[in-house]
């Protein structure tokens, strides 16, 4: 007769594993840490998982559109400032500078406003239109005083 000295604290059955699937009987709720793992029991004896609320990640080429639209729109904003900068005295004689400054605040914020907004308007939608309105933002944002002045302009 072999003994071991740990047989003294242990019974018959320790040994079984925790059910792979935990479950709780209907009107019961799980709460606390792990709660969003434990599902429900049917009537039927079925375990029916916990719903997942948890959203995919961006992909990795979707992260690099992100990240280049967002520098070209940074550098627009900055061609916006430089270009309305350097456009101020030719448009003070055009328009009073109650006017100019709005529009050229409003410039200066559209291409951070286009990302925001198509951010947010194009969340839940495929990944190609979210790409075609970021794209359309960098054609229809260009900051025209600065490409056709430039820094030194005429």
């Amino acid at each position: 007769m072999t003994s071991d000295s740990d047989d003294a604290l242990t019974w018959d059955g320790d040994e079984a594993s925790a059910p792979k699937d935990p479950a709780l009987p209907p009107g019961w709720n799980a709460v606390g840490k792990g709660s969003r793992d434990v599902g429900t029991i049917e009537g039927d004896g079925t375990i029916t998982p916990a719903p997942s609320d948890e959203q995919a990640g961006l992909s990795t080429p979707m992260l690099l559109i992100l990240g280049i639209v967002g520098g070209v729109y940074l550098l627009y904003t900055v061609g916006w400032i430089v270009g309305g900068l350097r456009l101020r005295p030719l448009a003070s004689f055009l328009v009073a500078d109650a006017m100019f400054l709005p529009w050229f605040v409003l410039a200066i914020a559209a291409p951070a406003l286009w990302f925001l907004a198509s951010w947010v308007l194009t969340r839940g939608r495929a990944a190609w239109i979210r790409v075609a309105v970021l794209l359309a933002g960098v054609v229809l944002l260009v900051p025209w005083p600065f490409v056709t002045v430039g820094v030194v302009g005429s």
